[in-house]
């Protein structure tokens, strides 16, 4: 009996590191995010480079943010705390590649096809590039909402959050993340010789929304306010997709 109960206590005490870890995991990218992001009147979160750039010891707090991953096992974590550990990686590995090339006018600036596949960081050992993390990772997660966390320092790109993501906002969070990117022109807008103009994020992962261009419509439907879903419908049909590589640097 008393064995059983000194497994019991480790066990809990285990559980309990384990959840303490996972709470504080991402403690020094959420104060980064919340230093640096800054919400444009444009609707358009903006993050300033130049100023982290100039930050000596806010640098030190980026690296080793990510450094802090390189002996953690993401797929032992939940399905939830896994998605917002790699979600908050990709965020945070854009700025500090970002942060190393400024000051340039895009993410694309000096690539031909652009740096996803070169920019790398370790996790658990093993080197995960950018494209590893969105492509092989997250999106075989199967959830679209995906689109909305990740954020690639471009204007057309969904907001970069104010917050880390974590377990226990990651549904909040996504929902929020798609409703605003969806609400905003940059999403879809109508044309005016009608039908649709819309962000090319619903043709480049068109499958991840449903494959067809009606389930793409129905997506967007889902998260749309009440006048933009009345203009949708009205104007069912995707004309054009564009994409403003821009840097989402402040103004």
């Amino acid at each position: 009996m008393k064995r059983l109960l000194s497994a019991f206590v480790i066990m809990v005490a285990g559980q309990s590191q384990s959840l303490a870890e996972n709470i504080d995991r991402h403690t020094d990218w959420n104060s980064l995010l919340s230093a640096y992001v800054e919400v444009n009147v444009d609707g358009v979160n903006r993050f300033d480079y130049a100023r982290l750039k100039r930050n000596e010891e806010d640098l030190v707090r980026l690296n080793r943010y990510l450094d802090s991953f390189r002996s953690v096992d993401l797929d032992g974590l939940g399905r939830d705390a896994k998605f917002a550990a790699y979600v908050n990686i990709y965020n945070a590995l854009t700025v500090k590649h970002i942060i190393g090339r400024y000051p340039v006018r895009s993410i694309r600036s000096g690539y031909i096809s652009g740096p996803w596949k070169r920019v790398k960081t370790m996790i658990n050992g093993v080197q995960v590039s950018l494209d590893t993390i969105e492509h092989d990772i997250l999106r075989d997660m199967g959830d679209p909402r995906v689109h909305y966390a990740l954020n690639c320092a471009s204007y057309s790109c969904p907001n970069l959050q104010m917050v880390a993501f974590t377990a226990d906002n990651l549904e909040q969070l996504l929902d929020q993340a798609a409703r605003d990117y969806i609400n905003h022109p940059r999403a879809v807008s109508l044309r005016r010789r009608g039908g649709l103009e819309v962000s090319s994020i619903y043709v480049w992962f068109k499958k991840d929304f449903g494959e067809t261009e009606t389930d793409v419509i129905d997506h967007l439907l889902h998260y749309a306010n009440p006048l933009l879903a009345e203009q949708i419908r009205a104007n069912a049909d995707i004309m054009a997709d564009v994409y403003d590589w821009s840097l989402n640097d402040v103004e």
